[in-house]
């Protein structure tokens, strides 16, 4: 029998409330951050971290600006304990810093807590106690009044222990655990009779956090809880309400998102989402989408790879190439139109504009990334890609109709490898297919005279030996056409023809490209020279090379 049965599950709780605010409101700032990585992060492990590792990690966290920092758990695990202790002996902590632990709502591990923290200049308590249903009635076998009595028991406790380190400025948090189950009303309940035990006013707040301890609904639903708790709460303005989301839906960072429109003022997560289960809020994604929306996000982002490198390091866990912002993949386009409408709007994005390109929410290079990665070309690019790549790495600006050309012999080629083209294997196939102007026919040398009306002697060599050609014309492409013509009896069209310098230097090459009509045949040439006479009429002989080449297959 098929045991995938949706029957077996119920909808997430959802609210009624008719008057929700959130949707209407924009986030104007980054909220608080508090990073969770050396806690919640480090239990989620297979292997735990060791303390080379964690202070690798602190370290980082530091440098990116991260003020509040959950530490650990040092009650329940003598390395969390020593990593503590080491932090405030060593003189590690910052003067703006300040380091959180967690603590179940039990006396002895609330002692040992306050134990870990002695001689820090401040610190955050965080305890919890779990409130939802389930919990209540399979877990601890407790009725409504029982599980608050134990919150205000755990709330008392802190309080009491705080006053044998009157040298550390303490902060409170309270966390009433798996709050996403919980019914909202008695959430505010039991957190309104702990701040009747702690006190807090305005000027010395505690923390009330909202954990999605796990991810039971859509992320909307979540921010209704949220908006229900902070305007039914009686204290908010001596509150700092904070939410900690979880992954099991996939909508961590949209919940923790929607959280702030709802009136969170702290998020509390992990660099690139590691956590329990399917991880916590990704407070990097949840920081580059505010930036993207031009908020400060008040952290140092701007290298992300060294950020990947060390969590990689210091958790064992590899990067997906395509995670949010910071993948190796995420600013790479392969699609044919993508890369197409990338490298137009490059072409006309100015430094003194607002970020407008298609494709690209962010200009890479804000995260130390640059154009090598955002265009690679494989058998779904299109022209446009491999225009891009041929401009970007070696200053080849091809006029449409040879990147449609081009483009078909790098598709084909691509699929009978099976896999992405280089630059390099690009640009080889280009000069080979395009850049002809050696056989049959040379360009051995010429003279012009232009006196009004351009006059051309040219000397080609090829199989029969030398020849000697003269034309005349309106431009040193016409009259080597016309030369040509009076010399091979053949009528010649010149349907476009387009020229560059490659680079700006004064003895830069020119790239010139030439589309001829060959008895109704369009034939493409291309030639690179540092005299740019000469590398207009090689790329006239690389298109007559070329339909030279194909005829002679022909009659053979």
């Amino acid at each position: 029998m098929n045991s995938f049965d949706h029957r077996r599950y119920r909808p997430g709780p959802a609210m009624r409330l008719p008057n929700r605010q959130w949707p209407n409101r924009t986030v104007q700032q980054a909220p608080i951050w508090a990073s969770v990585d050396l806690r919640d992060g480090n239990q989620a492990l297979r292997e735990p971290m060791n303390v080379d590792q964690k202070r690798r990690l602190w370290d980082l966290l530091i440098k990116l600006g991260f003020k509040e920092i959950e530490v650990g758990f040092p009650a329940a695990s003598q390395p969390d304990f020593d990593f503590v202790r080491g932090l405030i002996e060593e003189d590690r902590i910052p003067e703006d810093v300040t380091v959180q632990v967690l603590v179940q709502a039990r006396e002895d591990l609330i002692r040992r807590t306050f134990e870990s923290l002695r001689g820090a200049r401040r610190a955050i308590v965080h305890v919890y106690n779990s409130t939802s249903p389930v919990q209540r009635e399979r877990v601890f076998e407790q009725d409504r009044e029982g599980v608050k009595a134990l919150a205000c028991q755990g709330a008392d406790w802190v309080r009491r222990e705080s006053l044998r380190y009157p040298e550390t400025r303490w902060t409170f948090q309270y966390s009433p655990e798996s709050f996403t189950a919980t019914e909202p009303d008695y959430a505010v309940e039991v957190c309104e009779a702990v701040l009747e035990v702690w006190q807090p006013t305005p000027e010395r707040p505690c923390i009330l956090n909202l954990p999605a301890t796990v991810e039971v609904s859509s992320p909307n639903v979540f921010a209704d809880q949220v908006e229900f708790f902070a305007t039914h709460l009686r204290r908010r303005e001596c509150v700092i309400l904070s939410v900690h989301t979880h992954n099991d839906r996939g909508g961590a960072v949209a919940a923790a998102e929607l959280a702030l429109l709802a009136g969170a003022d702290r998020v509390e997560g992990t660099l690139l989402g590691n956590g329990e289960r399917t991880g916590n809020a990704d407070l990097l994604t949840l920081a580059m989408n505010l930036y993207s929306q031009g908020i400060d996000p008040c952290l140092n982002l701007g290298d992300p790879d060294e950020i990947v490198r060390v969590c990689a390091e210091c958790t064992g866990l590899a990067l997906h190439p395509r995670h949010p912002w910071v993948g190796e993949l995420v600013y790479t386009a392969f699609s044919g139109s993508h890369q197409d409408a990338i490298r137009k709007c490059l072409s006309v994005q100015r430094a003194d504009q607002p970020w407008q390109v298609a494709y690209l929410p962010i200009d890479p290079k804000d995260l130390g990334r640059d154009y090598q990665a955002v265009i690679r070309v494989n058998s779904q690019s299109g022209k446009g890609g491999v225009a891009f790549v041929l401009e970007r790495d070696y200053g080849l600006t091809l006029p449409r109709w040879l990147q449609l050309e081009l483009a078909r012999l790098v598709q084909r080629a691509s699929e009978a490898r099976g896999g992405e083209m280089a630059a390099a294997d690009i640009q080889t196939m280009f000069r080979d297919h395009f850049i002809t102007d050696q056989v049959p026919w040379r360009l051995l040398g010429y003279r012009i005279d232009r006196n009004g009306h351009d006059v051309i002697e040219v000397r080609i060599g090829g199989s029969d030996g030398e020849q000697r050609l003269r034309g005349e014309g309106e431009g040193a492409i016409a009259a080597f056409v016309d030369a040509w013509t009076r010399w091979s009896g053949r009528r010649i069209g010149v349907l476009d023809y387009r020229e560059h310098a490659i680079g700006a230097r004064t003895d830069a090459e020119a790239a010139a490209y030439v589309l001829l009509d060959l008895d109704g045949q369009r034939v493409a040439g291309a030639s690179i020279d540092q005299d740019t006479v000469a590398a207009s009429m090689r790329a006239v002989l690389s298109a007559l090379n070329r339909q030279a080449t194909v005829e002679c297959a022909e009659a053979a």
